[in-house]
């Protein structure tokens, strides 16, 4: 089971998206230098089809795409509640993971964006030229593209 912790409406995660941002507890990632080491541990509400369709009631006329931050420790998961928005709701679907690779047989095409990489503080997040990690866009077909250089626009 999934929980988060918190969620807030952005306009940097995903570029061109109006996104709502859910922030999954858990993380066994154990980056040094992270920004958000609280959500490591194992707090908040469940992420459920029923919790995400409270924030859909709330939130569903506002946002374009659907954010997982998080989610390491289940990607399996963070992949079937993916499909759940992609067959119920007209919205993007992203997936922030820290981890290296995707983990054996997992399927992005849920995902219309995935973020993978851990955070490595002398390299720095997604608008670090320098940066490890990277931000793809999910075509139909599987197939992903390379969008980490958006973050280094001036404005998206």
């Amino acid at each position: 089971m999934l929980k988060y912790y918190n969620y807030d409406i952005v306009f940097q995660e995903i570029p061109d998206e109006v996104t709502l941002a859910v922030n999954i507890t858990g993380c066994p990632n154990n980056c040094p230098g992270c920004h958000s080491a609280h959500l490591r541990q194992d707090i908040g509400d469940p992420l459920d089809e029923r919790s995400i369709s409270a924030l859909f009631d709330r939130y569903g006329a506002d946002i374009t795409c659907f954010c997982f931050m998080g989610g390491d420790a289940n990607p399996y998961e963070v992949m079937r509640l993916a499909l759940f928005i992609k067959k119920r709701y007209a919205v993007k679907t992203a997936w922030y993971s820290g981890a290296e690779v995707f983990p054996e047989n997992f399927n992005t095409s849920p995902f219309d964006f995935v973020k993978i990489g851990n955070y490595v503080e002398e390299l720095g997040g997604l608008k670090s030229p320098t940066t490890n990690q990277r931000l793809y866009c999910v075509a139909a077909d599987g197939s992903m593209t390379d969008i980490t250089y958006k973050f280094r626009q001036k404005h998206f």
